[in-house]
């Protein structure tokens, strides 16, 4: 049974997305023109899509429409002016590119950066520093109807043998940064446990990474599989075939034009 027809602009994304893909990964066999063509795209896009996205949500949702309605009201209201203050800043940032008034933008940035630290400062501390003192500080020991009990359940974050892990991870590395007493005996040992588990921590975040790159790359090539089918007009198959003869093609003028070496 043949395969239902899709829309057009469904089969012109996949042989957009396919033929994208395909410049991209053509990197592997050495920086040429079909890739430079994917990156720009890429960058490109990117760029004007935040441009976009900026002007309709910020400009116009954000400011034009609530000024507007703040205009139409009978009395305005004269906190409805308050928008006035981000708006002059919004201007200041393009002064930016006018030399002659170019110091206004450093208001506009200095506030925007200003604002942003005390925003993050406070959120950062309570999640990093305070939340690690409070689960190393952790009870051991918690008294309930049957006396002082212990947990030991590994998947429970306040049982016992958790926080005794967390207690020594977060002294042993702490003490391995502390040079001030030298790393003999006890204290090489203390160091050395803090190195094995800033080893793991290293080790879990690029595990983290690789994985995520690995998925990334895992549903490129599952889009790449299913643009190649009936339905989508064999876009991968076709877009790979172009592209092969493209970077045969670009080789072959590179050769020529280096008298037959190898531009490497």
């Amino acid at each position: 049974m043949p395969e239902a027809m899709l829309p057009t602009e469904v089969v012109l994304g996949a042989w957009v997305a396919a033929g994208l893909t395909l410049f991209i990964y053509s990197f592997l066999y050495k920086d040429n023109p079909l890739f430079k063509l994917g990156e720009h795209l890429y960058v490109g896009i990117s760029v004007g899509y935040s441009v976009v996205l900026a002007w309709h949500t910020v400009f116009l949702r954000l400011l034009w429409e609530p000024l507007q309605k703040a205009v139409g009201e009978a009395p305005a209201s004269p906190d409805s002016y308050v928008l006035l203050i981000p708006a002059t800043l919004g201007v200041f940032m393009l002064t930016r590119f006018i030399p002659q008034i170019s110091w206004l933008s450093r208001i506009a940035f200095a506030f925007v950066v200003g604002f942003g630290s005390g925003v993050a400062i406070p959120r950062t501390i309570s999640s990093y520093i305070l939340k690690q003192i409070e689960d190393t500080v952790n009870p051991l020991l918690t008294m309930g109807a049957g006396g002082l009990t212990m947990g030991f359940d590994l998947a429970a974050p306040q049982s016992g043998v958790n926080t005794i892990i967390l207690l020594v991870g977060v002294v042993s590395v702490l003490f391995y940064f502390f040079f001030s007493v030298e790393h003999t005996g006890a204290g090489m040992v203390t160091a050395r446990t803090g190195i094995y588990f800033l080893m793991i921590a290293f080790g879990a975040a690029f595990g983290y990474t690789v994985m995520s790159r690995m998925s990334l790359l895992i549903g490129r090539f599952r889009d790449l599989i299913t643009f190649a089918g009936a339905a989508y007009g064999y876009a991968t198959l076709v877009l790979l075939a172009v592209t092969v003869l493209s970077l045969v093609g670009w080789e072959l003028a590179t050769r020529r034009k280096t008298g037959g070496a190898s531009p490497e």
